[in-house]
């Protein structure tokens, strides 16, 4: 009988990678990372991993009664409000211990010039009427919101091609994938001649280059901020979501 505990980590993020690498070899767990599949050829984990979706509340929670799942760390990406929905929902209704591994969201400091936005659409329509340089760091899947908005003259940058044909929408389409230093986002800025930049509040270090950037340019940011966060503990540490799994390994 494996006297492993089984963990189950929804990943895709820095957060979820830094944990893998935390437990990785150890011989009390018995991890799986889960990615979604979204981004092509990832990074390979150093523990178990599996790629694509589960199906649903229904086969999520299929997949956690088959593989005797006894924790949940959700380390999704801060939008990926559907797979915490699915997660909550799920282990609610299994009694399984969940709880979120998250980077904290940025918040405006002195000489951010932002604006905030509920969502893409609301983000394309803050650039207004006037033509603009725009740089968009918001990913491929959300690309097509800014088709509805030709006058402005995009630079888009993702780690992969948009799926959808944009045609003429986007002027132009860097694939790359970070981290970015800030002097090469500035300079980027400077090329370009950026006048907005849309972004989405991830958080976290990572990514925060192009935010001090557009500070230390005084270049506008329209901001779109997170959905509302699942009911569950919430921590922004490896070591505070390892501490919470301790506690509940003798949970049934």
């Amino acid at each position: 009988m494996d006297a492993r505990l089984r963990l189950l980590i929804l990943g895709g993020t820095t957060e979820a990678s830094a944990l893998a690498r935390g437990i990785a070899g150890r011989c009390d767990l018995a991890p799986v990372l889960s990615l979604a599949g979204r981004t092509r050829n990832p990074l390979a984990p150093p523990i178990p991993f599996r790629i694509g979706g589960f199906g649903g509340v229904a086969g999520l929670r299929d997949y956690l009664v088959g593989e005797r799942v006894r924790i949940v760390v959700d380390a999704t990406h801060p939008f990926a409000s559907q797979m915490s929905r699915h997660a909550a929902e799920a282990c609610g209704a299994l009694g399984v211990p969940l709880a979120a591994l998250t980077r904290p969201a940025w918040t405006p400091r002195e000489g951010d010039r932002w604006t905030s936005v509920a969502d893409m659409d609301g983000a394309a329509g803050a650039l207004g009427a006037r033509p603009r340089n725009v740089f968009l760091t918001v990913g491929a899947l959300q690309l097509g919101a800014f088709a509805d908005a030709p006058q402005h003259r995009y630079i888009a940058r993702t780690i992969d091609p948009p799926a959808a044909d944009l045609g003429t929408a986007m002027h132009r389409l860097i694939l790359a994938r970070g981290p970015f230093g800030v002097a090469e986002e500035i300079a980027l800025m400077r090329d370009e001649g950026i006048e907005v930049l849309v972004t989405k509040n991830s958080g976290g270090a990572a990514t925060e280059a192009k935010i001090e950037a557009a500070r230390a340019l005084g270049i506008e940011v329209v901001m779109v901020e997170r959905p509302a966060p699942e009911d569950v503990p919430c921590f922004h540490a490896v070591d505070d979501v390892l501490a919470w799994i301790e506690t509940h390994r003798a949970a049934p």
